[in-house]
C-alpha cells in the first residue's frame, strides 16, 4: 500500500495525523481557557466530556492519532538516519538555514510524549478513566477545576508543564508548515507564509496553555500560601 510502503506515503500519514493532533491541541487549549474565566463552566465541560459514548469514541480516535503519529515518526527517523547518517527528517526542499526545531523534531517529539504520559496520569486517569472504571482516585472526576488547582498550585508541576508547552511550541513551529508542505501546499510564496503562520499559531497555543498554569499558580499557589 502506497501510504505505508513508500517514503512519501509515510510522510503524508505522519503529516495528516499531525494536523489532526493540532486540531485537538486547539480544542484542548480553548477548553482549558474556560477554567480561567469560570471554574463552574469548566466543570460543566468536563462533565459533558466524561464517560459517555461520544467522549469515549473521541478518546479512542485521538489515541489512534497519537499512536499513528508516533509510529510513523519513529519509522521515518530510522529510515532517514539509515540513508543519511544522523541527518533528521527532511522535506523535499530543505531551507538554506535549517531551524533548530527542524533538526531536533524527534527529540522534541520524545519530550512531548514523555510529558504527555505524565499528563495522562495526572488528569485523564483521575477523571475519565476513574469514571469509566469506578475506581476511586481520591478526587471528584467531574471537578476538573479542583484538579487544576491542586496540580498547578504546586510549583514543580507548574514548571514541568511550562517546559512541556515550550517543547510543544518548538515542535509546532516546524511541524505545522512541514505538514502543509508534505501534503502539497509547497510553492515558495505560500511556504514563507505558512512558516509565519506556524510561528504565530504555535505561540498562541503556547500562550493559551501557559496562561492557565500561571493564573492558577499565582491564584492558588503564591496567593493561596499567603
Amino acid at each position: 500500500m502506497w501510504l505505508s510502503n513508500s517514503s512519501v506515503g509515510r510522510k503524508v500519514v505522519m503529516s495528516l495525523s499531525g494536523l489532526f493532533l493540532i486540531l485537538f491541541l486547539t480544542f484542548h487549549m480553548a477548553m482549558n481557557l474556560v477554567a480561567v474565566f469560570s471554574e463552574d463552566a469548566y466543570n460543566m465541560v468536563c462533565e459533558f466530556l466524561g464517560a459517555n459514548w461520544y467522549a469515549l469514541v473521541g478518546t479512542l480516535v485521538l489515541a489512534l492519532g497519537f499512536v499513528v503519529h508516533i509510529i510513523y515518526a519513529i519509522i521515518l527517523t530510522l529510515q532517514n538516519r539509515k540513508a543519511r547518517g544522523h541527518e533528521r527528517y527532511a522535506v523535499n526542499e530543505k531551507p538554506k538555514t535549517v531551524e533548530w526545531s527542524s533538526q531536533n523534531m524527534f527529540v522534541l517529539g520524545l519530550i512531548v510524549v514523555l510529558f504527555f504520559v505524565l499528563h495522562l496520569a495526572q488528569f485523564w486517569f483521575k477523571m475519565q478513566f476513574a469514571e469509566i472504571s469506578g475506581i476511586d482516585m481520591g478526587v471528584d472526576p467531574h471537578d476538573g477545576a479542583a484538579l487544576i488547582k491542586s496540580t498547578f498550585s504546586n510549583p514543580l508541576f507548574a514548571v514541568l508543564y511550562l517546559v512541556w508547552f515550550a517543547a510543544i511550541w518548538f515542535h509546532l513551529t516546524h511541524g505545522f508548515w512541514s505538514a502543509i508542505q508534505t501534503i502539497g501546499w509547497n510553492n515558495h510564496v505560500w511556504m514563507e507564509r505558512w512558516k509565519c503562520i506556524s510561528n504565530i499559531f504555535a505561540t498562541v497555543i503556547f500562550a493559551g496553555f501557559a496562561i492557565v498554569v500561571i493564573v492558577f499558580y499565582v491564584k492558588y499557589g503564591l496567593c493561596g500560601a499567603c
